[in-house]
């Protein structure tokens, strides 16, 4: 016959289920939790009117969508200035430089106020050192930053531990396909930037121990941020030929100094230009002369003949 269970054994396997059930439910509520707002955790959509300064980071997709949305947000007045950015890709061109030829195409803005990066910076926090001085030289209070959803609370986090109290820095959903915060899960490219991020977000925190504000004098340490306009100019320079004609009458007006060979030379040529030129005169002169001589010869004997016909004529008479 079987031995009952005691009262102390039955109790203790109710505590143990009642753990495994809990446990249980803990799992389904952290699964949950993990597949509705972890992807919203990733994103930090703040709300705006109005910015000075937009910053648009390299890493878009062919789509051009954060081109898009600056061009967009500048062309309706909520933005007054942009800054794109764009590492180098090949030789000496850059991502920069095609992000700023398709954001000019898309309205007529004022060149001078947007402006280019060109960097060789594999991260953001790269990109952030590159960056931040040079805003904080120009004075900018607040910045909004464009970039993937998934990046917006880690890029938003890098930047304020690398400026300290300013600029503010706002981030914006672009609600491009490749990432949905709500369904992360149902695409295989929204899963891959789940993941990408969340690993992203927490090596950033081992990145930034050490860290410290960046300053205005550190943006002599990196490449100069120029403005659409001075790229223009820099890639297609104009001369003006109005403000040469000075310098070229100059020149025209100076004496030229010829070297002493050039001058011996210019001398042998002179002295034997003149010893041929006398020998021709004196060729024809003696031409000349000869002519003469024949001719003379020629009249004289015309004359004796005349006075040889006189005369016998005269005989005949007789």
């Amino acid at each position: 016959m079987a031995k009952l269970p005691t009262k102390k054994e039955i109790q203790k396997k109710k505590i143990i289920l009642s753990a495994v059930a809990a446990a249980f439910v803990f799992l389904i509520i952290v699964f949950y939790m993990v597949m509705t707002r972890s992807g919203h955790w990733l994103v930090d959509d703040d709300e705006f009117e109005h910015v000075k300064w937009a910053v648009v980071l390299d890493g878009q997709s062919a789509d051009m969508e954060r081109i898009d949305l600056a061009a967009e947000l500048m062309a309706s007045g909520k933005v007054d200035s942009v800054l794109i950015l764009g590492r180098r890709i090949l030789r000496n061109r850059s991502n920069a430089e095609f992000y700023l030829e398709d954001f000019m195409r898309l309205g007529s803005f004022d060149s001078n106020a947007v402006y280019i990066a060109r960097h060789d910076d594999p991260s953001t926090i790269g990109e952030a050192y590159t960056i931040i001085p040079w805003l904080k030289q120009h004075n900018a209070d607040t910045v909004l930053l464009i970039t993937g959803a998934a990046a917006t609370h880690r890029v938003k986090r890098i930047f304020n531990v690398l400026s300290g109290e300013s600029p503010v820095y706002l981030t914006t959903d672009i609600h491009h396909y490749q990432y949905n915060a709500d369904s992360w899960y149902s695409s295989r490219e929204s899963r891959k930037e789940w993941l990408r991020n969340w690993l992203s977000l927490a090596a950033s925190y081992f990145d930034l121990l050490p860290a410290g504000n960046l300053t205005e004098a550190d943006s002599f340490y990196y490449k100069p941020i120029v403005s659409a306009k001075e790229y223009e100019a820099e890639k297609n320079p104009v001369v003006d030929l109005q403000s040469l004609l000075p310098k070229v009458k100059e020149k025209l007006e100076e004496p030229v100094e010829l070297p002493k060979d050039t001058l011996a030379k210019d001398t042998i040529v002179k002295d034997t230009t003149k010893k041929e030129s006398a020998k021709s005169d004196k060729k024809e002169t003696d031409k000349k002369e000869a002519d003469k001589k024949d001719s003379d010869k020629k009249d004289s004997a015309k004359k004796d003949s005349t006075k040889s016909e006189q005369k016998s004529e005269q005989k005949k008479r007789i």
